[in-house]
């Protein structure tokens, strides 16, 4: 076999396989799609069908209209945007510190931080509730906002790491020789330059926080304050039978912002990703 041609077959066999993979994960979400354009008798319809008979939208309008489905999506979008604004507060001057210090024994710490990234959300959960409740952050959005912050901060510090490692430290020397003070330097030489990794830095945190369930579910019961993560499950809770097609219509409204930001920055993303992997 030709080199060309061995290297076209490979090509074509890989470009299967991710067809085969994008297609075992984009299966389930059409056919939660589909189940949101049915009423109650094509849902329940054998054999089964993808592609409904009549497709109707009357179940997103009875989401948008008669629940509180918008609130829970409105609710969802505070606390993430709190989140990634106190996340970046939090692990720009870390990320920085750990980049241009010498600090003692910084592999450890490096270490430790991706250490306490490895912890689940379950682990803390009910020890935070006895702690928040004393401190009265219990139904409060601040309280979940404090976690997550404190869940993304490490992850954060490695993203925001990696990209202020690949900047020059003359940068900071030229700065501080012209006058700039530590902070001045980072603040407006250093945060400038790496504004591709705090965007990128960002849409991970707003992805990841928006997709949370145990902490919100723990520390919230009022119905107004919830999440569109907690919401859908106390949207079913309220009706009097299981109503597929409406928790589908749910399912997808919940998943729109969080889509949208994924294929319109995706490039961020993927910079994210990668970011320290050639200089750590």
């Amino acid at each position: 076999m030709k080199p060309r041609t061995a290297r076209n077959l490979q090509r074509v066999t890989l470009y299967l396989l991710m067809a085969a993979t994008a297609l075992l994960f984009l299966l389930p979400v059409l056919w939660v799609f589909s189940l949101s354009l049915k009423d109650v008798r094509q849902v329940f319809q054998y054999p089964p069908r993808l592609i409904p008979e009549a497709p109707s939208w009357a179940n997103y309008q009875f989401l948008l209209t008669r629940s509180q489905i918008p609130t829970y999506i409105w609710n969802s979008m505070k606390i993430v945007f709190m989140t990634v604004m106190g996340t970046i507060l939090v692990a720009t001057p870390a990320a920085y510190a750990l980049s241009r210090f010498r600090i003692p024994r910084k592999r450890l710490v490096l270490f430790l931080i991706l250490a306490f990234q490895m912890l689940s959300p379950m682990v803390i959960a009910i020890p935070l509730y006895r702690y928040f409740n004393q401190l009265n952050l219990i139904n409060s959005h601040w309280g979940v906002i404090l976690v997550y912050v404190a869940w993304q901060a490490p992850f954060a510090t490695w993203v925001l790491k990696g990209f202020i490692d690949s900047i020059p430290i003359e940068l900071d020397e030229a700065a501080m020789i012209d006058g700039a003070t530590r902070w001045q330097s980072m603040l407006r030489v250093i945060m400038p330059v790496s504004l591709p990794g705090l965007t990128s830095a960002m849409i991970m945190i707003a992805i990841n926080s928006w997709s949370q369930f145990i902490i919100p579910f723990v520390l919230i019961d009022s119905q107004a304050l919830m999440p569109v993560s907690v919401g859908i499950l106390n949207f079913q809770n309220t009706q009097e039978a299981i109503q597929v097609h409406l928790l589908a219509a749910a399912s997808i409204l919940a998943t729109l912002p969080a889509l949208a930001v994924f294929i319109i920055l995706q490039r961020f993303i993927v910079r994210a990703l990668t970011a320290g992997a050639v200089k750590g």
